[in-house]
Order: structure tokens, then sequence, then C-alpha cells
């Protein structure tokens, strides 16, 4: 059986000097492209304040973490935020069952993989991507925080492109929670041991994440730094990005 390939992998493959068809070629692309970005606005511009919950695909509806996220989605909503995940299996049905069993907006955003996925059960505003970077995007722009449930690569993924962002001074008053210290410590200590010890990140780039172990801390951590009055998170960024100044001698 041919392998199809993804989106994502057409537009990643190097040229190969061949001739193709136009609506295989990258200019064709661009295309494809500018209409996930418009179908994306369009689709989310109204959404109001969201939240995005990011966690494993492989994790089991009776697991703990599956438990929390639909709680700590329950909560998000009863704050009058929407929830935004990436609407598989896993820790993103979770949080969009919370989201929808409290008759709140419940945001999925797809992928297209090489394997059989689809958008859970518990969507109601359903949008699926060719391109990870246009799903990203979107994540970032239509959120107002981030919550990190145990999870692995691309959770990392998600995890480490938020605080490269808040870092940077792209993105302001941006909570981002990781759920589980039991899970997320041994990431921190490495931060904080390894990277930190060499010099490649300062002490206040630690500070851009807080750590929780039940919904309820969840939900008062981004209730934080969702607040003018209590913005941890946007203080912790602008140490961050006077730390990344200094280091780099930039005045």
């Amino acid at each position: 059986m041919r392998k199809v390939k993804t989106q994502d992998e057409c537009i990643l493959d190097s040229p190969t000097g061949e001739g193709e068809e136009f609506t295989d070629s990258d200019p064709w692309r661009v295309f494809r492209i500018m209409g996930e970005f418009v179908e994306g606005f369009d689709t989310l511009a109204g959404l109001g304040a969201a939240i995005s919950i990011f966690g494993s695909a492989r994790t089991e509806g009776d697991d703990p973490n599956y438990m929390a996220a639909v709680e700590t989605a329950r909560l998000l909503v009863d704050s009058g935020l929407s929830v935004i995940t990436g609407g598989g299996p896993g820790i993103m049905e979770a949080g969009n069952r919370g989201a929808q069993q409290e008759n709140g907006t419940s945001v999925g955003l797809g992928i297209e993989l090489p394997f059989e996925q689809g958008l859970n059960e518990y969507v109601d505003v359903g949008i699926e991507f060719r391109y990870f970077f246009v799903r990203k995007l979107n994540f970032v722009k239509y959120s107002q925080g981030f919550v990190i449930f145990p999870g692995g690569f691309g959770t990392l993924d998600e995890l480490f492109e938020a605080l490269t962002l808040i870092q940077t001074g792209k993105i302001r008053q941006f909570p981002v929670v990781l759920y589980n210290s039991d899970y997320w410590g041994g990431l921190l200590d490495w931060l904080r041991g390894t990277m930190l010890a060499a010099g490649n990140i300062s002490s206040p780039d630690i500070e851009l994440m807080r750590l929780a172990d039940s919904p309820q801390e969840v939900h008062e951590l981004i209730l934080q730094g969702l607040s003018r009055q209590a913005s941890w998170c946007e203080k912790s960024a602008a140490a961050a990005r006077a730390a990344t100044r200094l280091a780099l001698k930039v005045r």
C-alpha cells in the first residue's frame, strides 16, 4: 500500500528539480496555507478569552490526569473562559469533555497525521489543519494561557514555543501552568541544574512556569495570571526579558 504524504511532509521535502504538477508545487501550497489561516481566523475571531489545554493523546479515560483535565476545563469554563485543545484523544478529549459538560465553548484544533485520528466527540467548534505551524499560530493567537498536562514531544513543543515567545516579548500576560509536579519536576530540575548552570537561560526564565497539583490550583493560577491586579506572569516575563538583554549585553 502506497504511503500518502501529509501536507507538512510535502512542504518540508527538499526540492528535487523534477517536473511536477502545479497543484503539487510549493507556490500552490502557499494558497492552501493562506486558506488555513483564513479559516482559522474566521472561525475563532469571536471566541473571546480562552485557555489551551495540552497533554498526551495516549492518556486513558481512567487515568487521574484525564479526570483532572476534565475538572480543570469545567472550572475554567465556569469562570467564563473557553477551552481549546488539539481536538484528539487523551488529555485533549478530557479538556473538551469538561468544557462541553459545563456548557462552555469546546474548541478542537486538529491536525492531519499519517495515521487516523480525527476530532473527538466533545468538540463543538472544530478545525482540522494540514500544517502544524498554522495550527500552532492559532493556538497562541486565540489563547490567553496554556495548561500543560503530562505529555510527550508534541506537548513539549507547545510548552517551549510558548516560553520562547514570552521570553522574547512576542506575547505578554500569558500564564503557563504545568499540572502534576511529580511528572514535570524532573524537567525543572534539569533546567535549573543543567541549562541554567550552563548560562543558557537565566533564573527568571524558570519563573515563567508555575506548577500545580490540583484543578483548583490550575484554575487559581490561570486567573491570577490573567488578572491585571495579580499578574505574576507579566512580572516574570519582564524579568526574563531583562535577564536575556543583560546576558546578550543589549542596552
